[in-house]
């Protein structure tokens, strides 16, 4: 047992140290963008693309700070804003895919990164398939004039605006506890699951379904932890399993994809839910998108060289 507990905490240290590493220098270096204001001048040049897609170009705004920070930051700009009232439960609906496909992407393309996934391909597929999302979605939405109706805030948090510089540090330090031991749950199931079995019995039954999209079974299970809790968390875990075993880095990439355009479908939905989107967008249509997607992603991509999309010494 004492030994199983060392294992366990050298292993959650490990993990979760990494992800400081990439963690601690980008959110520093998001704090300084946003004293900058240069985020403003982001979503000011995202706002034609806003308004290609039926939203108004002030919700450029919105998405940048969720791309650039979380989330969080999205929805602190969305009440900052004070537009909701202005929207449609439709256009409400788009522009938080837009958030879900796209938000934290400094940290989150970097844990792809650091699995073998090329940067800058992760971005375009977030960022592209983001802006795909909605286009989709406004058309869709647009021809069978569903959820046209007035945008209605569910809930709202109480969420600190502008706080000071103390106030950030505390959050941030709460946040890298709280990864420590999200960490450490994950690993210490993931151990019970493995030696009990059940791991592989439930790889085995998802097989068939992932298989069709060409994801390999070993990157399964944090495929899965990914899609639920965030790339955040089951980023570490592939990079934890790829340093133990040889998994193929196209598998870890289509992984990452599926992940990318599908994760956090608790916490993040139940946020945008609560901001107004329909759980019919958010929740069933994101999810059957994300599938095609990855289904898409994996036909063409094993036609193409694999260094375009994962590091060369990633290569198998």
């Amino acid at each position: 047992m004492i030994k199983a507990s060392k294992s366990l905490i050298k292993d959650t240290s490990k993990s979760a140290l990494l992800l400081y590493k990439i963690m601690i220098p980008i959110s520093i270096a998001v704090k300084v963008l946003q004293y900058l204001g240069w985020i403003d001048y982001l979503g000011s040049a995202l706002a034609p693309i806003m308004k290609f897609v039926g939203l108004p170009g002030a919700c450029g705004i919105i998405w940048a700070t969720t791309m650039v920070t979380n989330i969080y930051g999205g929805m602190i700009a969305f009440y900052s804003l004070d537009i909701s009232n202005t929207l449609t439960t439709a256009q409400v609906s788009i522009l938080c895919c837009m958030m879900l496909m796209a938000h934290a992407l400094p940290i989150e393309l970097q844990i792809a990164r650091k699995a073998g996934c090329k940067l800058w391909i992760m971005f375009l597929i977030r960022f592209g398939f983001g802006i795909l999302t909605a286009i989709c979605m406004n058309l869709l939405l647009n021809e069978t004039q569903f959820l046209q109706q007035p945008n209605s805030i569910q809930w709202k948090p109480e969420i600190l605006v502008n706080p000071s510089i103390g106030d950030w540090v505390l959050g941030e330090i709460k946040k890298y506890i709280i990864v420590f031991f999200v960490v450490m749950a994950l690993l210490f199931v993931m151990r019970v699951l493995k030696r009990s079995g059940i791991l592989n019995t439930f790889s085995e039954g998802l097989k068939p379904i992932l298989s069709i999209l060409g994801i390999n079974k070993e990157v399964i299970p944090m495929t899965v932890i990914g899609m639920s809790l965030g790339i955040l968390y089951g980023g570490a875990l592939i990079i934890k399993e790829t340093e133990e075993k040889e998994i193929p880095a196209m598998d870890v990439f289509y992984a990452f994809v599926l992940m990318g355009l599908c994760h956090s479908l608790i916490e993040d939905s139940l946020l945008m839910i609560s901001m107004g989107a329909h759980w019919s967008m958010v929740f069933i249509f994101r999810m059957i998108f994300a599938l095609l997607v990855t289904f898409v992603v994996v036909k063409i991509t094993k036609r193409l060289p694999q260094n375009w999309f994962v590091q060369k010494s990633q290569t198998t």
